[in-house]
């Protein structure tokens, strides 16, 4: 039977990992992600599980790696600057092909910054953040059902690909409220069997986890596998959505808590005759480079915004391949890009776009 109850993202996100089987959590306080540390010191114990305040974000990565290794569904979470702590057992996870769960509940950086939203931590993310070539599936949601839904699913995806996931949400995000609804016997999904665990050898020959390659080609032999299981990756997860972006002449894109600003940004901007649509990635990576390809016909505008510099802004160039149309719009350092100044960014387009400048509206 399905319940709602009033949630806020770190709290959907900590319950989305209980119902999804995970019995091993070691984190170290960071706002604005610390409501997720205590629910998961609550909950972890009604359900047997394991839970651990570690010494530093250090420890807490390198637990989820015992853990992980034993076979144990485990997850991390922490903030910007705790993350980078931990990426180096990041790419240790990776390169032992763990499957693992990492929540980063962003806040304003760069440094120990402030405890404002932002979506700064893209490049980090996607690109790998640690040494080596590795990749991380990485989920972005925009809503506290996602974060509890997101969460869910990212422990079913680690264990099909032996691979850590993150889910990349923002402070706002985490710390907001909202209705949550999800049926009470829910049970975990994506159940595997894991013959590499390390659960002891006593009457079978030893085996072994291991990051560490010195024999001939072995290490690049070990790479190739990984960037295969990456192709089948992005072959097989890539998810997005649009918003009446059928048709549109301009394109708002946007992940996380910005797309939802960015669909309200729409529906004003048509109700003043501006064809306006809206493009999410919800799978950062793998980046569904093809999906905004088709969704961005040849003449469509896209305007990117961001809480950054300009990170996301980078992969949607890959992907279009046409700088000419593509602009960016972004706040830095915890500030957020307002409804008011991304229709005024619109209208502005448009503007240029009637006045001849290098672009089509129809």
């Amino acid at each position: 039977m399905k319940k709602r109850y009033l949630s806020t993202g770190n709290e959907a996100c900590g319950e989305g990992a209980i119902r999804a089987g995970c019995r091993f959590y070691a984190g170290y306080p960071i706002t604005p992600q610390n409501e997720l540390i205590a629910y998961m010191s609550r909950r972890m114990e009604e359900v047997n599980g394991i839970f651990i305040q570690s010494e530093s974000e250090l420890s807490a990565i390198n637990m989820v790696f015992g853990a992980a290794a034993a076979g144990v569904r485990a997850m991390t979470s922490s903030s910007s600057p705790g993350i980078s702590l931990k990426q180096e057992g990041i790419s240790y996870l990776a390169a032992c092909e763990l499957p693992a769960v990492i929540v980063n509940v962003m806040r304003g950086g760069p440094g120990l910054g402030n405890i404002a939203p932002s979506q700064s931590d893209y490049f980090q993310a996607v690109k790998g953040g640690g040494h080596g070539d590795y990749r991380l599936i990485v989920l972005a949601p925009a809503t506290i059902q996602e974060m509890f839904d997101f969460t869910y699913e990212s422990f079913a995806l680690a264990d099909k690909y032996r691979i850590p996931v993150m889910i990349l949400a923002d402070g706002m995000l985490g710390q907001m409220m909202e209705p949550l609804e999800f049926d009470e016997d829910i049970q975990p999904s994506g159940i595997v069997e894991k013959p590499w665990v390390m659960t002891g050898a006593k009457a079978r020959p030893g085996g072994s986890i291991k990051s560490l390659f010195l024999k001939g080609d072995s290490l690049e032999q070990h790479n190739e596998a990984l960037q295969e299981k990456y192709r089948n990756i992005t072959n097989n997860e890539k998810r997005s959505e649009t918003y009446k972006a059928a048709g549109a002449d301009i394109i708002i894109v946007s992940y996380g808590t910005i797309y939802r600003i960015a669909c309200s940004c729409v529906d004003k901007l048509r109700q003043n005759g501006i064809k306006a649509g809206a493009f999410r990635p919800i799978t950062l990576w793998p980046f569904p480079s093809e999906e905004i390809k088709s969704t961005a016909k040849k003449n469509t505008q896209i305007l990117v915004v961001e809480m950054s510099a300009g990170q996301m802004v980078e992969d949607v160039r890959l992907a279009i391949q046409d700088d000419e149309r593509i602009k960016f719009l972004g706040r830095m350092g915890g500030g957020i890009p307002s409804e008011e100044e991304i229709v005024k960014e619109v209208n502005r387009l448009v503007g240029e776009c009637r006045r001849g400048d290098p672009c089509v509206l129809s």
